[in-house]
Parts: C-alpha cells; structure tokens; sequence
C-alpha cells in the first residue's frame, strides 16, 4: 500500500516543489480546493479528499475534511492490532504525511475595512482539525504547519524512508504552538468585538522578532517578541536602518523614548537613559529641539537612546554625530543625514511610522506566577480637570513649562519630580522612596536654572515640605494631582511665597 500525504495550504510557496518530491518518493497525494487546482495544474497526480471520504465538499466548503476517513487516517496507532482491524473493517487507510496551513485570520482582520462576516469566514475549522490529530498523533504522522520544514522533512524520508521520533515531535509542537496562537488571535478579536475588559481568560500571542545577545546582564538569556497587529508606533515594529542588533536594555529605552515622544505635536526630542528621561526639549525646528534635550542634562545624555518626532535633518545629524549615542529613533532620516550619522559603525538608527499611530488597548507587565493588565495611561493636560488652587494664576509661560513638565513626569518613575522651563526639562528627580528626595535630586541638578522654573509632581504632596524646597530652590509654578488631606498645608505655603500651583486631579504613577 502507498504511503499517503495530506496537502491543503493557504500559502503555496514551496508546495508544488515538496508535492512533487513527495510523488517522486511514491506517495499518493491527497488534496482540496486551492491546493487541488494548483497542484494538477502542474502535472501532480492528486486524490481529491471527497474521494477518499466518499462524500462532496459542502456548505462552500465549511465541511470537507471532518470525516472518519480523513481523521481515521489520521489518529490510528499504526502499529496497534485493534486500530488495524477498525481501519480494515471500514475501508481507512492511514496518512502519513500531513502539510496544513490555516486560512489568513491574521491578514484579513489587519485589513482597515474588514467586516464581521468577513473575518468570521476566515476562521479555519477542518484545517486546526487535521493539525491537532495528526500533532496527536506524531509517534506515526509527520506534520507540517511551515514551509521552512520542507527540506528537513524530504531530506529525511529520502534517506531513510521515513522521519525520526524527534523530528515528528519537534514539528508537533510547533503545530501546537501555531494553532494556539491561531486561536489567540481569534479569542482577542471576539472579545474586543463584544467590549469585554477582563474576561475569565485572557491569552496572547507573540512572535519571534529576533533572539538577543544576553538579557539586562550578560548571564540571562533574552529574546525579543512583538504582538502581531499591534501598536507600529512602537519599538516591535520599527525599521532599523543601521548599526549593530538591539540588545535588552537598548530596546525597553527605545520604547521609553518613544511613549515620551509621542506626547508632543510640537518638533520634540527626547534622551533617555535606564527608562528615564534625561531631557527633554521642544522648539520651532528639530534641531532646536534637540540642543534643549542635550543642553538639559549633558553627562546623562552619554550613551543614550534619542527619539525626535520630525526628520532628522543634516543641521541635527550633525549635532547627533558629535556625542556618543546607542540609538536615534525619526520618522525618517534625509540622505545627507544619514550619509553624516552612518559613518559611525555601531550607532542604531531606526525609523517609525509617527503618521500610523495606532495605539495597544491593554498594558501587560509580567510578575512571577501570573500577569498585570492595565489601560495605557494616555490622559494629558488636555484632559485634566485643571484648577489653579492658590491666589496667583501661571502667566503664560509658566503655562507653558506647567504643560510640558506634565507631559514628561507621568514617564518618569515614581516618585518622580520634573523641573521644566517652557522649553525644555531642567532637573529631573526619578524613582526615589519620598518625594522631598525626588524634589531634591531634580532641585539640585537644575541649579541655578530653578528660579523661575515649573516643578511637577506625578502624585500629589502628603505635606508642604515639598514646596518649601521648591521655594528656595527659586520655582516660581508647581502642577501637581492634588487630593491630599493635607494639600490645605500645601496650598498656604505656596501662598506664602507667591509660588502659582495648579492641580490636576489625576496622578501618575509610573512603577
């Protein structure tokens, strides 16, 4: 009896070629639809599956493959007397080769004008069948699921008439794997559809994006995974257009700048160092913007990770090339830019589609034992419910430092504290256990450039020392959450020393 091969692919690269390897090695092929046609098309001899299971493709082709003839074939131990004897009592014979691919769910729910009906039909029902019994059933079926698996197959059962035990288990969790993400994506799409927040279960699927060197130190291994379909203003989907891979470390700042970035319309660039800011600046052009970063904090920014939401141009490329950097991240970059910035071997260069902004839904943030999720946290000065508590309002360039010293602390680690002028931050106090010591660090770094300065709290003060330091240091504006029982206290001092404050009633925690 002919060994038999199972073929039904929605991708045909490669297919034809394995088909015909698979005929050359006396297999009988059996197909359906697509694969059918393009197969005898080419002068491969096919069985079409309702001949095997005496029964026509009905209901446009919802049902083809579910039948006892196809999952007998399947999931019979080949080598046990009783399946034997069932086989020969109904006329079964066994598949020994199986290569499935599922219909595009991914592709056809990316699409912008896709419909319900449309991505309900693109869910695969025969296809993850036939994969789950003959992954089931790996000690006697070969399954493939990737046409990167052709040639290894091939090579095998050329050599020795058959595949190894590990082969078939290696491929049967990778069929796994595939169909289980298969269904994440499905059970996501579902459940976005019907607005539930926090079903019972909740499973995400990622793919490899590349495998990474070491993890945050050099004896943990690290990958690095990006969600299909989500947020391309994101580091997962950048375009690296120079320099060495991305390490650990490099991409969780890249990400950093990149949600600091995307807080400003203006020409905005952004330095970050271990997932903080180190400076931020705006200014009519990207240049500007990037000497107000720099000029913010000139040692920090050594080895860091830029982000600027405009092009880079040749006057700021060369301003970027005279400082050591890991990463520069633009929507784009002129040729002469890049002609200026590519001389340095090493240094990333990586474009991202700021015009695409699509947003993740959820924030996940792994923990031992289980997972958190929770809403971006996308509320802006735009959104608050703002009140001036103290007699003195913020003239208008205190607004504007109050504005972007808010716009920049929610991405800073809490307790976090933010010094700002109108233009750029001045002092930035991140991740301290009190916010008198978060005040004193961003108090001290800006020095001199205090007085006159905003300061901005990510959580509102339990006592008045903060503005009190705030006071002496010269700050003359402080936005903060409010909500305190002692913000009364806060409010007085502030008073005191002439100092404008203004509460937002929303605070940013970042942890």
């Amino acid at each position: 009896m002919k060994k038999r091969a199972l073929l039904s692919v929605s991708d045909k690269n490669g297919i034809l070629a394995f088909a015909q390897a698979l005929e050359a090695l006396d297999y009988e092929i059996l197909s359906t639809g697509g694969t059918m046609k393009h197969l005898k098309e080419n002068g491969v001899a096919v069985t079409a599956v309702d001949e095997v299971t005496g029964f026509p493709e009905i209901m446009e082709g919802r049902v083809k493959t579910l039948n006892p003839m196809i999952h007998g074939g399947l999931l019979a131990k080949q080598d046990d007397p009783a399946h034997q004897a069932q086989m020969t009592e109904h006329g079964i014979q066994p598949i020994d080769v199986v290569c499935v691919n599922l219909y595009p769910f991914k592709e056809t729910i990316s699409k912008a004008d896709v419909s319900v009906e449309d991505a309900i039909e693109n869910i695969d029902i025969g296809g993850p069948a036939m994969l789950r019994a003959s992954a089931k059933n790996h000690a006697y079926v070969t399954v493939i699921v990737d046409a990167a698996d052709y040639s290894q197959v091939l090579e095998e059962l050329k050599q020795d008439g058959q595949t190894s035990r590990e082969t078939r288990r290696r491929l049967a969790a990778k069929v796994f794997r595939h169909t289980a993400a298969y269904d994440a994506l499905i059970s996501t799409y579902l459940t976005d559809l019907v607005g539930e927040e926090f079903p019972e279960q909740v499973t995400y699927t990622y793919e490899l994006k590349q495998p990474l060197r070491y993890g945050e130190n050099p004896h943990q291994k690290a990958a690095f995974y990006s969600r299909p379909l989500g947020s391309d203003f994101s580091i997962a989907y950048a375009e690296q257009l120079h320099g060495k891979k991305l390490s650990y470390n490099n991409i969780q700042d890249a990400n950093a700048a990149i949600q600091i970035v995307k807080e400003f319309g203006q020409p905005a660039a952004v330095a970050v160092k271990h997932m903080n800011p180190c400076g931020v600046g705006t200014g009519e052009t990207i240049a500007e913007a990037f000497n107000k970063a720099y000029e913010a904090d000139a040692m920090s920014i050594f080895g860091g990770i830029v982000a600027l939401n405009r092009e880079v141009d040749a006057a700021t490329a060369e301003k970027l090339s005279d400082i050591f950097l890991e990463i520069i991240i633009a929507p784009s970059f002129t040729e002469e830019a890049l002609t200026l910035l590519t001389k340095k071997k090493n240094i990333r260069l990586l474009t991202i589609p700021f015009a695409q902004h699509k947003k993740d839904k959820w924030n996940t943030v792994s923990v031992e034992g289980g997972l958190l999720m929770q809403q971006p946290d996308t509320f802006g000065f735009v959104d608050a419910d703002i009140r001036v508590a103290t007699d003195r309002e913020p003239t208008e360039a205190e607004w504007e430092a109050l504005k972007l010293g808010w716009s920049v602390v929610k991405h800073v680690k809490s307790n976090a504290i933010v010094v700002t002028d109108s233009q750029m931050t001045l002092g930035i106090g991140a991740g301290q256990m009190n916010r008198v010591g978060a005040a004193g660090i961003a108090l001290t770094q800006a020095g001199e450039r205090a007085k006159g300065a905003a300061l901005a709290s990510d959580a509102f003060f339990p006592m008045d020392d903060t503005v009190e330091a705030a006071a002496k240091a010269g700050i003359t504006a402080i936005i903060q959450p409010g909500g305190s029982v002692k913000d009364e206290d806060s409010i007085k001092k502030a008073n005191e020393y002439g100092i404008t404050m203004v509460f937002t009633g929303v605070r940013h925690f970042k942890h």
